[in-house]
């Protein structure tokens, strides 16, 4: 199941490494190493969050998400993507953007710290308003339930999560965003870029996250349809099978998988320049880290892990709400991404012990209840 899963991400790691050797030497062998453990260090909160989505879609949209999708991960975001930031900053063309890239590294890396505030307010909010929507639903499972429970009866109230997502970018842009770091140390005001940016990211979360929730709707419908007949099925003993996600549906749940992971790889690629402001460098690196975020998606929906362990998903959503909140203050103020990684790491690992807490506390009900059970049938005579 492990090399069922993982097997590509060990290829390429090694294809990785090799080329690091063959481009740069040990030197660029250990950064692709180092950048590699950030990626997956920053991003294993997004493997859960996407296994949760993913795990309704159909078999082939699953291996669509780890075929393309991981060149989309790799080559687009954590290649092609800055390349364009850089061009569209700059008002460079797309030439000499790459030329750029490739050989004067130290003014390349100028330039994407220097789009930095636009890129921090767009992934920002749309990572915000996924954090909203999360805790302002009412669910079933509640984790922190002193919080949630409250913040789920003023998720009634329309468009919340839209209205307070544009209070913390017009208070962002007021505040980080009238000083807001740029390469060298230096301040400046980027009020506008980052208000515009802001209201963008807002804008695709809506669109992408609206037509992929409409889709997903639609095959309630079909989900109540089969409910019978899912019925009939256990009483006969035989397996169910969830209804996944195919069509339209899939297609736009897999552009929001998409959208999600670029906002997720906003922080690993600018903060990847600390390691190393060699473009290849960070697109090996980075792109190994993807991999593995991708195999361990799939290792999650595969082997039930969110259906064990329940409160991971929560986890996971807290840590993108802490994540978010911790680009829009980078607009002004610098934050290692080791504290951004531990931070992500630790509420996951707080919610999987719980999670394990609360299965042991389960486990142990059911025992007594069926102790119970057998005494009260000695004691009556059965």
């Amino acid at each position: 199941m492990v090399l069922k899963t993982f097997g590509w991400s060990f290829a390429v790691t090694a294809l990785g490494l090799v080329a690091a050797v063959f481009y740069g030497g040990w030197t660029a062998f250990g950064l692709v190493a180092i950048l590699s453990v950030l990626e997956i260090s920053l991003s294993f909160d997004n493997a859960v969050v996407n296994a949760g989505v993913l795990k309704k879609m159909s078999e082939f949209w699953q291996k669509i998400f780890l075929t393309i999708g991981i060149l989309i991960a790799v080559f687009g975001m954590r290649l092609v993507f800055p390349v364009v930031i850089v061009s569209i900053t700059a008002s460079l063309g797309p030439i000499e953007a790459i030329d750029l890239a490739l050989n004067d590294h130290e003014k390349y890396e100028q330039l994407v710290t220097d789009a930095h505030p636009a890129i921090a307010s767009f992934g920002g909010i749309f990572l915000l308003m996924i954090f909203l929507d999360f805790i302002f639903e009412d669910r079933d499972i509640k984790w922190l339930g002193w919080l949630e429970r409250p913040l789920a009866k003023l998720g009634k109230v329309d468009m919340l999560s839209a209205c307070i997502a544009l209070i913390v970018l017009l208070v962002t842009s007021m505040t980080f965003a009238v000083h807001a770091h740029q390469y060298g140390g230096v301040h400046t005001d980027k009020s506008a870029t980052v208000l515009l940016s802001g209201v963008a990211g807002l804008i695709t979360y809506m669109i992408v996250g609206g037509l992929s929730g409409y889709f997903e709707d639609k095959l309630e419908e079909e989900e109540e349809r089969e409910h019978e007949a899912e019925e009939e099925a256990r009483k006969a003993g035989k397996p169910v099978s969830a209804v996944k996600l195919v069509g339209k549906a899939a297609f736009f749940m897999f552009m929001y998988l998409e959208v999600l992971d670029a906002s997720f790889s906003f922080d690993g690629v600018i903060g990847a320049f600390a390691v190393s402001n060699d473009p290849v460098v960070i697109a090996l690196g980075l792109g190994i880290g993807a991999m593995y975020v991708r195999s361990l998606t799939v290792y999650l929906v595969r082997q039930g892990t969110l259906d064990d362990y329940v409160y991971l998903e929560h986890g996971a959503h807290y840590a993108i709400g802490a994540l978010a909140v911790i680009l829009l203050i980078t607009i002004q103020y610098e934050i290692p991404e080791v504290v951004t990684g531990l931070i992500g790491v630790a509420l996951i690992a707080w919610s999987f012990w719980s999670s394990v807490r609360r299965n042991k506390a389960l486990a142990a009900a059911e025992g007594k209840a069926e102790t119970s059970d057998d005494e009260a049938g000695v004691s009556s005579g059965v």
